[in-house]
């Protein structure tokens, strides 16, 4: 078996709500697997009903990695992900196993494939000073600052984007070099892995919009506003990356301010939905994308084998 052979992954990917962590544990059973979770808000700890984590059954079937490992109050970026999750997949596969990466967070996975390093944790304290500074002279002052080092980045962003404004000036003031010039270096990386990239979603647009309200509205009968307050307990302040996550971002607001818990719901409803539609819009600009479409409702438990065709993987690189 060739290096290249090794690094087989298959992606099982697509918007929330579309079965994807029960068509990856079907999976992972019948062909030797274990499962790389792709998502940016299952790695924390005592976050689980609004994170729509694995059930501890799914996880006592097939192993899963990179889930429940990092306190809310940590920040966790693409390249803590990229470390852990190269770490991850090459121990499966020295063990003789095959990887399955699953999860919604697009920008994590074409991050892994796609060979590119970021840098590290970066620079705590002046992401602060730069976020306080963005707070007090605004976001076209800000964009204005980053435009006179690195108009490519600058041209694309709104003043309103906060946490790219201050990632490219963080980028740039911890390393001397612009986020522009670091994308165009890493085009020509090659890929990690040679992978088949899934993704789930439904013919029928408003099904899936159905199926989101109706996840909304469990995951607040398993009592998702007291796991918000709970975080808020512990001090984790809603500043966080953690309490960014759609559901606990909307309930730690109305839980802080005393406002109407119904009124949070409507709106994570509203906003989850918006997030759907932005996954669908990221995976469709991906012409090696393979989608499976549900008609009604995921029908996991009949799902034929046969529509991972593994023969679409390279036999010599």
């Amino acid at each position: 078996m060739t290096n290249d052979k090794k690094k087989k992954l298959i992606v099982i990917t697509g918007p929330t709500a579309t079965g994807k962590s029960a068509l990856g544990v079907q999976l992972a059973e019948q062909i030797d697997g274990e499962i790389v979770s792709a998502d940016s808000m299952q790695v924390y700890k005592y976050m689980d009903i609004g994170t729509a984590k694995p059930t501890i059954e799914e996880r006592d079937t097939v192993a899963h990695h990179l889930i429940d490992f990092i306190h809310p109050s940590e920040d966790y970026s693409v390249a803590c992900y990229i470390r852990d999750a190269s770490d991850c997949i090459s121990d499966i596969l020295l063990r003789g196993k095959q990887p399955i990466l699953v999860g919604g967070s697009g920008l994590y996975i074409d991050s892994l494939l796609s060979g590119r390093n970021f840098s590290a944790r970066g620079d705590a304290a002046l992401r602060r000073e730069l976020e306080y500074e963005y707070e007090n002279i605004g976001g076209e002052a800000m964009l204005k600052r980053l435009g006179s080092f690195d108009p490519i980045t600058a041209g694309k962003l709104h003043t309103n984007d906060k946490k790219r404004i201050v990632r490219a000036l963080e980028a740039f003031l911890t390393t001397g070099k612009t986020i522009s010039v670091h994308d165009a270096e890493t085009k020509a990386i090659p890929p990690r892995y040679h992978a088949i990239k899934y993704a789930l979603t439904f013919s029928d647009r408003e099904k899936l919009y159905t199926r989101i309200d109706n996840r909304v509205d469990k995951m607040i009968s398993l009592g998702l506003a007291d796991e918000v307050r709970s975080l808020l307990k512990l001090g984790i302040s809603s500043r966080c990356t953690s309490m960014q996550a759609i559901g606990y971002k909307e309930l730690s607001a109305a839980i802080t301010d005393g406002s109407d818990i119904d009124a949070a719901v409507e709106k994570i409803k509203m906003e989850s939905r918006r997030y759907a539609k932005r996954q669908l819009t990221w995976l469709r600009r991906d012409d090696e994308v393979k989608w499976i479409v549900w008609d009604d409702a995921p029908d996991i438990e009949n799902f034929p084998l046969s529509t991972f065709n593994f023969q679409l993987f390279p036999e010599e690189m």
